[in-house]
């Protein structure tokens, strides 16, 4: 599984908006501006994450998005789901040997589970704490 940068940005704005829950509404030209992202791609990814319940949109000329409800309640499952679709590892696995489709079914468990239990209140707390420091990202 490769996620694109429409889950890595959409995670980026989430982990932010999470940062200032509770302070307001957070407009997007903010996020792009100190990420150094795209305000347009930003606006493309906010309105399938409004969609779904995990954004609000607050209009106005103070207004801007915000979670609604508490980061420690959206994992980071529930995000990479709706911005990059099922989380699939490896399809068609069905013509796979069993011993194949064991590995790969229990493979994607894993990384659904840490997706899963994964929160946007841990990942603002990593960033204090650093605890992937170390690892590589690519096999």
């Amino acid at each position: 599984m490769k996620v694109s940068t429409k889950g890595r940005y959409g995670l980026t704005i989430m982990i932010e908006l999470a940062r200032s829950f509770g302070e307001g509404p957070v407009p997007l030209k903010t996020i792009a501006r100190e990420n150094d992202l795209s305000e347009h791609y930003l606006e493309q990814l906010a309105a399938p994450l409004r969609n779904a319940g995990l954004i609000k949109s607050v209009r106005g000329a103070y207004g801007g998005y915000m979670l609604p409800k508490e980061p420690r309640d959206i994992s980071a499952g529930d995000i990479i789901r709706v911005l990059e679709g099922p989380i699939v590892l490896v399809e068609g696995i069905e013509d796979e040997e069993p011993a194949k489709q064991a590995l790969w079914k229990r493979v994607t468990k894993a990384v659904k589970e840490v997706l899963d239990t994964t929160t946007l209140e841990d990942l603002v707390n990593y960033e204090k704490e650093d605890p992937l420091e170390g690892y590589m990202f690519y096999i």
